[in-house]
């Protein structure tokens, strides 16, 4: 896909992988519209942007609600003139035992991972369909590839998001919409900042600039997913196919010390 030119509304685009690939895409010649709920960070990021020539404007709002999705798309709309690619890119997380989670944190969870990118997308398909060159892009998470313990309904939430991707793609295909999903691992954003989880325990913390570039490449590819990684995590995704139990074991090992690395990793 030709950037250049390009309408893009990005959720959750004030920090971390958001603003990154927003970063891009304006240096691509792309016009940005973001949206996040922090309405401080938020203006910040924009005036960032400006400084280096984006055309861009945004609006705070929260997109796991009705209010906030309609506030979103209509002054994207009205700012842009448009849309061609839509980024779902906000999200929140909260580690830890299912037991000792609050239902209303996995109840945000779902909420924020899944749904509201679910009913972002199928507000804004009328204005993609009038593109006729348009694109869905979902970052989903590593861990909706291979389930880590403490993570069960970030997980469920990210690997939802994934097969809604690729269902919403074939649903889609010859009609001028794509759809692309992406994979991250331990990204250094500020959601894994409360996160203790560290290189002993296999959360090696990619940088934020190297997601974004990987994904940049994926968009003009028009690529079906980037999974990030490399080969120890393509090496883990088949280990996870052909030999379950042996990641089972591996999680076993490290049970105990990951329980308490990420037993305060909330970020919703």
């Amino acid at each position: 896909m030709e950037l250049a030119g390009k309408r893009i509304l990005i959720t959750g685009g004030s920090s971390g992988i958001g603003l990154a690939l927003a970063e891009r895409f304006a240096a691509a010649g792309a016009r940005l519209f973001l949206t996040a709920r922090g309405e401080e960070r938020l203006e910040a990021a924009v005036l960032q942007l400006q400084a280096i020539g984006a055309t861009v404007a945004g609006v705070s709002a929260d997109v796991a609600t009705a209010e906030g999705r309609a506030l979103t798309l209509s002054t994207a709309q009205a700012a842009m003139g448009g849309i061609d690619i839509l980024v779902n890119n906000a999200g929140g997380v909260r580690a830890g035992r299912l037991e000792e989670i609050a239902e209303a944190e996995i109840e945000a969870m779902i909420t924020v991972d899944l749904l509201a990118p679910i009913l972002l997308t199928r507000a804004a398909l009328p204005a993609l369909r009038e593109s006729g060159d348009s694109l869905v892009l979902n970052i989903a998470s590593g861990l909706a590839l291979v389930g880590a313990p403490f993570y069960a309904t970030y997980a469920a939430a990210k690997a939802g998001l994934a097969r809604f991707g690729e269902a919403l793609r074939r649903e889609l295909k010859g009609e001028g919409i794509h759809v692309l999903t992406a994979y991250p691992t331990a990204t250094d954003t500020p959601m894994m900042k409360s996160s203790k989880a560290g290189p002993e325990l296999g959360f090696i913390r990619e940088p934020v600039a190297a997601v974004a570039d990987a994904i940049l490449e994926a968009v003009r590819e028009d690529a079906f997913s980037v999974i990030r990684g490399g080969e120890a995590r393509e090496k883990m995704i088949r280990l996870n196919r052909e030999a379950p139990e042996v990641v089972d074991q591996r999680f076993l090992d490290m049970k105990a010390g990951l329980a308490e690395a990420v037993k305060g990793h909330s970020a919703l």
